[in-house]
């Protein structure tokens, strides 16, 4: 029962944070977004509502893995620091994205976003590879949601380079 309890713990917790990152693109999505040049290839906001979807749901279990294996330790301490930090990252991208209406700053972030990411992998990889290959299409679809990025960033730069 507390194995199932902890694996209903990481979802609530990956699809908060996916529903606080949600909360924030959808403030601009409609009015904003519309307004950015995109690449023709672009997927749909459907799309990529499901794909996050998935996503989210994979970190979960990847988390829940490295618990169920080592628990909440001083061995697994690292991998669930970064593991908290990718998280964090990652709405962080939205708010910068979305929120602050910054493709710019969203860019550098997300280069952050996804060595938190790797070295979550990394970690993982050391307590338990099926956790550490869960996040595998998370870290990239981060790379090609990096490259739209930047995309969306030079389409839209009017203004030179800056961030």
């Amino acid at each position: 029962m507390k194995s199932f309890l902890m694996l209903i713990g990481f979802i609530i917790a990956c699809f908060a944070i996916a529903g606080v990152g949600g909360y924030v693109t959808s403030t601009t999505v409609s009015t904003w977004y519309p307004t950015l040049q995109r690449p023709d290839w672009t997927p749909s906001g459907r799309t990529i509502g499901m794909v996050w979807n998935v996503l989210f749901f994979l970190m979960a279990i990847s988390g829940w893995l490295i618990w169920k294996r080592a628990g909440f330790t001083p061995k697994t301490r690292r991998a669930f620091t970064l593991y908290a930090i990718q998280l964090a990252l990652n709405l962080l991208w939205s708010i910068c994205f979305f929120g602050l209406k910054s493709p710019g700053l969203a860019l550098v972030e997300i280069v952050f976003l996804e060595l938190a990411i790797i070295g979550t992998m990394v970690c993982f990889w050391r307590i338990q590879v099926t956790a550490s290959l869960l996040l595998f299409p998370y870290a990239a679809w981060v790379v090609f949601a990096g490259v739209l990025n930047y995309l969306f960033w030079s389409l839209n730069n009017t203004g030179g380079a800056s961030i």
